[in-house]
């Protein structure tokens, strides 16, 4: 039975992420020194896996995320379709405590299946998974690129893992993410489903946080 394997993973820490600063799809940030040091973390870990394709978003915190596997030779594209959700004028500031309040209404509405609802312009979750979601099916539709590896950033992840389940929207914030993080999925051609191996695993981590 013809399968895929794709190993996804969130991008490395960047000092927005250490501040906890919204970027979004408009800060093109860069890894912090942490977020170089989970990326060789995860190559260490995972290198012997004979990776056909390295896929990232446009934003230059997910390709140096895979730059080792990049550097070995592995061939590698980029899909602005994978990039972040668009936070709008939110995004690469610091959140104020009206900021708290204006994300919890809009987590909420989500959470209640209003997943059409934008940030403030910025995307909604939909606009998001309707741009995802030709970037999957031309990765689907080379079953001989295997495995591959794809990464991407938290909120697009927790977007994609739930349609890709066949789950609405609205149970995205089922899907935990963390810096590096790796979900592991197996896309059976057959059936034309994908189940979910690995979720949110980050022992290949576990050196560095001992050494924090």
């Amino acid at each position: 039975m013809k399968q895929k394997s794709i190993y996804l993973i969130r991008h490395g820490e960047t000092d927005y992420n250490r501040q906890g600063i919204v970027q979004g799809s408009g800060v093109d940030s860069d890894l912090n020194a942490m977020g170089q040091a989970q990326a060789q973390a995860f190559y260490q870990a995972y290198q012997h896996i004979p990776f056909a394709k390295v896929y990232t978003s446009k934003l230059r915190r997910t390709m140096q995320s895979v730059q080792f596997f990049i550097d070995a030779g592995i061939a590698h594209e980029s899909y602005e379709g994978l990039n972040e959700i668009s936070w709008g004028v939110r995004e690469g500031k610091m959140p104020n405590s009206f900021d708290n309040e204006y994300y919890r209404t809009l987590i909420e509405n989500w959470a209640a299946g209003h997943t059409d609802y934008p940030t403030d312009q910025g995307e909604s979750p939909e606009q998001v998974a309707n741009r995802q979601k030709p970037v999957i099916d031309l990765i689907l539709s080379r079953p001989d690129e295997n495995p591959i590896l794809v990464c991407m950033h938290g909120r697009a992840i927790r977007i994609l893992l739930s349609w890709l389940m066949n789950e609405k929207l609205a149970t995205m914030d089922l899907y935990e993410h963390s810096n590096l993080c790796l979900y592991k999925l197996i896309y059976s051609y057959e059936t034309k489903e994908f189940t979910i191996e690995v979720s949110n695993d980050s022992t290949h981590l576990l050196a560095l946080v001992m050494h924090q």
